[in-house]
């Protein structure tokens, strides 16, 4: 009996009143809390719909407009080309201001120059440089230089429309200085291809309009053209047809002159020779004829502050001494070129070092012979005859070893005679401009300013 009391209990308490209710509220939210989450997840999906739907509906606003501006774009295309196509009399004026808007589409939009060339825009244009309005013609020289810039297919174009051949009629009438750095902007960006380069450079008066922009600053309005003309030269001497008419034009002379003279534009200038040499042998007879050609080199050599015009200086003669005959040989050497060369094989940049010990190389194994100085030291004792320790240790030397030797005893020997030779000058001996900026520019780089 107790034993049912007891588990009577147990059940009563196990179904009491208030764990049912308790029960029963849990149960009732428990449901409450899953009913707003349904809601919730039911109004995340739409919201992710209508984001999605208001994308697309961007995107296709976004590819209308693109269109609409493409179209828009394409008729102002079509409506310039026109208006630069437009023949009728007193339509002069239309024409120049459709110039001025091919040079503003063109100047920054590669599309744009494509699609004006392929809607026939070049012809006009190049008819257009035979105008006599100094407006017109400048509007047309810019409008094809920009059409030109990056757009090989362009480029061609406008050299088989003729524009090389009215540059030049342009060249023989005398341009303003303005008209000038438009010619030499678009021969530089025309010869930058390769099929025109041999074209350009067969053009009479071309080369001696570059070169006289060079010697002549007044012909242009800003050493800008100056740059531009002997980039444009380079890209010229790059072919070896143009090797002959920028040796008549006297381009070396010229080249040589800006070493010296035109600081700033010294390792360019030797660029424009690097080409020449490399390229033509009309190129190397040149320099080789030139009376202060060898010197020049050397100099650059000895005084430049500039390791890259060093390097070009070096390879220059490198490929003067591979190329040329024994007798211009002798006349580098006798020129101070073996002490040049041992100096800057020692202190020159790596690339300098190298193109200094190729040359030095090529000099001793010409024909299997030494070029060797055929003047000995006056009144020193280089004549003598050498002892017998020396000639020991000579003996027990590497050939080259002996051959290095050879080439300091030379370098000696060669400063020894050019030191005798300025003691010897009267008093009165006045050292020429040239002398005197290398002077200069030697005791400035021994001196530290603080």
């Amino acid at each position: 009996m107790a034993k049912c009391e007891v588990l009577a209990g147990a059940r009563w308490s196990t179904f009491s009143p208030s764990g049912f209710r308790r029960r029963l509220l849990e149960a009732m939210l428990c449901g409450a809390s899953n009913q707003p989450r349904r809601k919730s997840k039911e109004r995340q999906s739409d919201r992710l719909a209508d984001l999605l739907e208001a994308a697309a509906i961007d995107s296709r606003c976004r590819e209308a407009d693109e269109k609409r501006r493409k179209m828009e774009a394409f008729e102002e295309l079509q409506s310039v080309v026109r208006r630069l196509q437009e023949t009728e009399e007193g339509f002069h004026g239309g024409r120049a201001e459709a110039a001025a808007e091919v040079r503003r589409l063109a100047k920054d939009n590669s599309d744009f120059r494509q699609a004006l060339a392929m809607l026939g825009a070049i012809p006009p244009l190049v008819s257009l440089l035979d105008c006599n309005d100094a407006d017109s013609l400048i509007a047309a020289l810019y409008a094809l230089l920009n059409l030109a810039v990056g757009n090989e297919a362009n480029k061609s174009a406008i050299v088989r429309a003729g524009a090389v051949r009215k540059m030049v009629f342009l060249i023989e009438s005398g341009p303003s200085p303005a008209a000038t750095d438009a010619i030499i902007a678009n021969i530089l960006g025309l010869s930058a291809l390769d099929a025109n380069k041999p074209i350009i450079g067969a053009s009479p008066g071309v080369i001696p309009f570059l070169l006289n922009s060079l010697r002549n600053s007044s012909s242009i309005s800003s050493n800008q053209s100056k740059d531009d003309a002997l980039r444009a030269l380079y890209n010229l001497s790059i072919s070896p047809a143009n090797g002959a008419a920028l040796v008549e034009a006297g381009i070396v002379p010229c080249i040589l002159d800006a070493v010296v003279y035109e600081t700033e534009f010294s390792e360019r200038s030797l660029s424009v020779l690097s080409n020449l040499v490399v390229a033509s042998p009309e190129g190397r007879q040149a320099v080789s004829r030139f009376a202060d050609g060898f010197s020049i080199l050397i100099d650059v050599l000895n005084w430049s502050e500039f390791p890259r015009c060093q390097e070009k200086a070096a390879y220059i003669l490198m490929v003067m001494v591979h190329k040329s005959q024994g007798g211009e040989r002798a006349a580098m050497v006798a020129a101070g070129l073996t002490s040049a060369l041992l100096e800057l094989a020692l202190i020159g940049s790596a690339l300098a070092q190298k193109r200094a010990s190729r040359i030095l190389e090529l000099l001793r194994e010409e024909n299997g012979k030494q070029v060797m100085v055929s003047e000995p030291i006056s009144g020193g004792c280089s004549g003598a005859p050498a002892s017998s320790a020396t000639m020991e240790e000579e003996e027990g030397m590497s050939v080259e070893m002996r051959e290095v030797r050879k080439l300091v005893k030379q370098s000696l020997q060669s400063t020894m005679r050019r030191i005798e030779r300025r003691a010897n000058f009267p008093a009165e001996f006045a050292p020429s401009d040239r002398f005197k900026e290398l002077t200069v520019s030697s005791t400035s780089k021994s001196l530290t300013l603080w």
